[in-house]
């Protein structure tokens, strides 16, 4: 079952990268798609393109880390019918090692990696168990099970990503909600941009970044794919995990 029409599906952090391509294939599958970030000018971009090909997107610009402005988003989506499909992808990797103290860095991704994805989570939640049926799909990380140098704070996050999602899945078991965590080695995305440790974006970046040059990374589509994979299987079946990696890649 590869079609999703008459589905609704929000996407955050769409306006690039993993989250720009699973809107365009959540779309291509036949779901309204809802599209948020804070760059207000690429989403329409992506929504432009999307509705050129055929498709339903609508905008909501958000700063997931705004609690308020992600509850009033919350109360918009379901007053239009709430939604059937969340994921959850909006996050920040501004890797460096701990002794640098970047404490406004490590604020950020508690922000925007944890509360962002809880902000999000609780907009729908409520609508999901009411209507006895919904799909919640968290962006975690291959990061999310095992730990690097420069990555402790983002890898903690991507820790609580999984345990969110596991124990949300035993949750929602009560009221038919399917909860799945995405789980991404190397990909090829915006997200090393947020490294402003020298020395470690220049790792990051580089050919093949931390795996090296013979490593042929992921492209989002491939993400994509899996997530579309996950939210297109029969009701009674959760994908519960997907962990993805570069064929090369070994951690």
């Amino acid at each position: 079952m590869t079609n999703l029409a008459g589905k609704r599906a929000w996407v955050t952090g769409a306006s690039s990268g993993i989250g720009e391509a699973t809107a365009i294939a959540l779309a291509k599958a036949g779901a309204e798609v809802v599209l948020s970030a804070r760059r207000e000018e690429r989403l329409r971009e992506v929504a432009q393109s999307i509705q050129n090909a055929g498709g339903k997107a609508q905008i909501k610009p958000v700063d997931v880390a705004d609690r308020s402005a992600m509850e009033q988003l919350g109360k918009a989506l379901e007053s239009m019918g709430g939604i059937d499909i969340l994921i959850n992808n909006a996050g920040l990797m501004p890797l460096a090692p701990m002794l640098d103290g970047r404490v406004d860095e490590w604020e950020q991704m508690i922000d925007i990696n944890i509360k962002g994805l809880l902000y999000a989570i609780n907009a729908v939640l409520p609508g999901m168990a009411q209507r006895k049926r919904g799909h919640i799909v968290n962006l975690g990380s291959v990061a999310g099970r095992v730990t690097f140098t420069g990555g402790a704070v983002y890898c903690g996050t991507k820790f609580a990503v999984r345990a969110i999602s596991d124990a949300l899945r035993k949750e929602g078991t009560q009221f038919g909600l399917r909860v799945t965590d995405i789980q991404p080695g190397a990909v090829a995305t915006e997200l090393p941009l947020s490294i402003r440790s020298e020395a470690v974006r220049e790792m990051a970046t580089g050919a093949g970044g931390f795996y090296g040059p013979d490593t042929e990374i992921l492209q989002a589509e491939d993400i994509a794919n899996a997530i579309l994979y996950a939210v297109t299987q029969p009701p009674h079946v959760d994908v519960s995990e997907l962990l993805i990696r570069p064929q090369r890649q070994e951690v």
